[in-house]
C-alpha cells in the first residue's frame, strides 16, 4: 500500500471497557442503599461498554422501525417492525429489571438499583429505554384502579421480554406505552379532543379522536387520556383485545425524529378503541401525572448517562491525540474543558442518583422524601436535562472532526440529548411546575433546604448561594414577574442542591470546582472556562473509561 496512506495519531475504538467504572454512579449507589446490587451494575456495565452491545445499539439506530399499515392482502395490521438488535437490547432490559423491577423487589434501594442499571445500559443505547421507562412508571397510575393492576403490575414486572401482538394477560410479560398529547395541545392535555363513551359494560368505554405522538406503539398495554362524560380521564388501552381481536387502534405513520431513531414514536387515530377506566371520571391528568412524575426520573437519569458517555469518549480521545507536539490531555485548555465537563456530569450523575433514593424511600411511606422528590425531581428534571446538548455538543468538539463523523457515535449521542428536555414536560413547563410545586406544597420548600442544609459550613460559597436562595424565595412577589424568571430561579435551586450533594458526598476537588465556577460565579458562559486553581488531575483522573481485563 502507498506510504501516503499510512495511519497515524488515531485514537484506538472504545470498547472493551466497564461503562459502570465511574466513581460518582458506585459511591451514589452505596450511599443510597443499593449496594446489594453493585455486581449485577457492574456486570450489566461490561456488557454495555463491550463490543456485542455497542454494535446491537449502532445497527437498532441506523436501521429505524418501518411501520406496516397493511398486510399483503390488503387487510389492517399496524405492526412495527425492528431491527432484531433491538429487541436484543429490550431483553437484556428486562431480564435485568430495568422496566419494573422495584415493584416486585421489597428490598430498600430497588429503585436507585433500577436507576443505576438504567444509567449504564443506556449507554450502549438509549432509544429502546423509552418503552422500558414508560413500563416502569405505568405502575403507579394503574394502581389508581386496583382490580387492573391486580392483572396487570406482574406482567409489567415480569423479567420475560415477550414480544408480539397478543392478548395481553395470556403473555409471559408486558410492556406499556402513553399516548397524551395531540395536536392542538401539546402539553396542554386538558385540551384534548378524544372522546369516550360507555361501551355497555362497567368501567369499558370507546375511544375515538387522534393522538399527535404515542410514544412506542408496538407496546401490549397505553395510558391514554380521553374525554368521558365526567370529564378528561384516563384509559387502559390494550392493542389485542381479550378474543384475540386487534383494538381499534391505527397507526397513520411513525416520527421521523431528530434523533432516539432506534425507537417508534407514532401518531394514531383511535376508531371506537376500547379501553378500561383508570381512577375517577375527570381525574384523568391526576391519575396520569403519577407516570409522568416517574418518567421525569428517567429523563434526568438518561441525561446523566448521556453525559457520562460524552465525557468518557471525550478523555478517552485527548488521552490518545496528539497535537502540536504533547498529547490533548495534557494540555492546559483542553484539561480546562475536560474538567469542567466531568464536573457537570458527576453533579448531574448524584443528582439524579439522590432523587432516584428518595423515590425509592417516597414509595415505602416517608413523608419527608415525598416532599423532596415532588420538588427536587422537577428541580434537577430542568436543570440536567437542559445541560445535557450543550455538555454532548462540547464532547464533540473535543474529538474534532472526527467527532463529526457518524463512525465515531457522536452524532447520534448529540441527536438524542435535547430529548430528555422535551419528554414530559419541556423547559417552560418543568420551570412552571417548580413554581406549582411550591405555592401549592410549601412542605416540599422545606424538605429541600433541610436536604442542602446538610451540606452548611462545608463550603462558604455554597453557604452564600443558600443564604441569597432564601432571600430571594422569601422576597417572591408578583406571579407575572415569578413565572418572568422562573427559569433563573430553578436553575438557582438545581445549582444549590448539586452543589450541596458534591461538598457532602463528592471528590473534594469536583466539589471545589463547582463551587467556584457554579455558586461563586467565577467562570465564562461555555465549558472550558474554570477558573485558576482547579485540580484538573484530580477529576480528570476520576473520567476515563474503565477498560476490562
Amino acid at each position: 500500500m502507498p506510504t501516503t496512506h499510512e495511519v497515524t495519531n488515531q485514537v484506538p475504538p472504545l470498547t472493551g471497557y466497564d461503562v459502570s467504572a465511574d466513581p460518582a454512579l458506585l459511591e451514589s449507589l452505596r450511599r443510597e442503599g443499593a449496594g446489594w446490587a453493585e455486581n449485577e451494575v457492574r456486570a450489566l456495565g461490561v456488557r454495555a461498554g463491550g463490543a456485542e452491545a455497542q454494535e446491537w445499539g449502532r445497527l437498532a439506530e441506523r436501521h429505524s422501525p418501518v411501520l406496516h399499515t397493511h398486510d399483503r392482502y390488503g387487510h389492517r395490521i399496524d405492526e412495527v417492525e425492528f431491527h432484531p438488535h433491538w429487541h436484543a437490547l429490550m431483553d437484556v432490559a428486562v431480564r435485568h429489571g430495568l422496566h419494573g423491577a422495584p415493584w416486585r423487589d421489597e428490598r430498600p434501594g430497588a429503585h436507585v438499583a433500577r436507576a443505576a442499571k438504567v444509567f449504564v445500559w443506556g449507554q450502549a443505547d438509549a432509544g429502546h429505554l423509552c418503552p422500558v421507562s414508560m413500563t416502569y412508571a405505568a405502575v403507579p397510575a394503574l394502581r389508581a384502579q386496583p382490580e387492573l393492576a391486580e392483572v396487570y403490575e406482574p406482567l409489567l414486572a415480569s423479567s420475560s421480554y415477550d414480544f408480539g401482538l397478543r392478548v395481553p394477560t395470556q403473555k409471559r410479560g408486558i410492556i406499556a406505552g402513553m399516548s397524551m398529547t395531540e395536536k392542538q395541545g401539546g402539553s396542554d392535555v386538558r385540551a384534548n379532543t378524544t372522546r369516550a363513551v360507555p361501551a355497555g359494560e362497567p368501567g369499558l368505554y370507546a375511544l375515538t379522536g387522534h393522538k399527535w405522538f404515542t410514544s412506542a406503539p408496538m407496546s401490549d398495554v397505553f395510558l391514554t387520556l380521553a374525554q368521558a362524560p365526567g370529564g378528561l380521564s384516563c384509559f387502559l388501552v390494550p392493542r389485542v383485545l381479550p378474543d384475540g381481536s386487534r383494538n381499534a387502534i391505527r397507526l397513520q405513520r411513525l416520527k421521523d425524529k431528530l434523533g432516539n431513531r432506534s425507537n417508534a414514536s407514532s401518531e394514531i387515530e383511535y376508531e371506537g378503541a376500547l379501553g378500561r377506566l383508570v381512577g375517577e371520571e375527570g381525574r384523568g391528568v391526576a391519575t396520569i401525572i403519577r407516570m409522568v412524575n416517574m418518567t421525569r426520573l428517567d429523563c434526568a437519569i438518561s441525561s446523566a448517562s448521556g453525559m457520562r458517555l460524552g465525557l468518557v469518549q471525550a478523555v478517552h480521545h485527548a488521552t490518545h491525540r496528539e497535537a502540536f507536539g504533547a498529547r490533548l490531555v495534557d494540555q492546559p485548555l483542553m484539561r480546562n474543558v475536560l474538567a469542567d465537563l466531568a464536573v457537570e456530569a458527576e453533579a448531574a450523575t448524584v443528582a439524579a442518583l439522590r432523587l432516584a433514593g428518595a423515590v425509592d424511600r417516597a414509595t415505602r411511606g416517608d413523608a419527608e422524601e415525598e416532599q423532596l422528590r415532588r420538588l427536587g425531581l422537577a428541580v434537577t428534571k430542568y436543570w440536567v436535562c437542559k445541560r445535557a446538548p450543550a455538555h454532548a455538543a462540547e464532547a464533540l468538539e473535543c474529538l474534532g472532526g472526527n467527532g463529526y463523523v457518524e463512525d465515531s457515535g457522536m452524532p447520534r449521542l448529540y441527536r438524542e440529548s435535547p430529548l430528555p428536555s422535551i419528554w414530559e414536560g419541556s423547559g417552560n413547563v418543568a420551570a412552571l411546575d417548580v413554581l406549582r410545586a411550591m405555592a401549592r406544597q410549601p412542605q416540599a420548600v422545606e424538605a429541600y433546604f433541610a436536604e442542602v442544609d446538610r451540606g452548611a459550613g462545608a463550603d462558604r460559597r455554597l453557604d452564600a448561594a443558600v443564604a441569597d436562595l432564601r432571600k430571594d424565595l422569601a422576597g417572591l412577589g408578583d406571579p407575572d414577574a415569578v413565572a418572568y424568571g422562573a427559569r433563573r430561579l430553578v436553575e438557582r435551586l438545581a445549582l444549590v442542591l448539586q452543589g450541596s450533594l458534591l461538598v457532602r458526598h463528592g471528590h473534594p476537588a469536583v466539589a471545589d470546582a463547582f463551587c467556584a465556577s457554579r455558586l461563586d460565579g467565577d467562570r465564562g458562559l461555555a465549558f472550558g472556562t474554570l477558573p485558576a486553581g482547579v485540580d484538573t488531575a484530580a477529576i480528570i483522573e476520576r473520567s476515563g473509561p474503565g477498560f476490562v481485563g
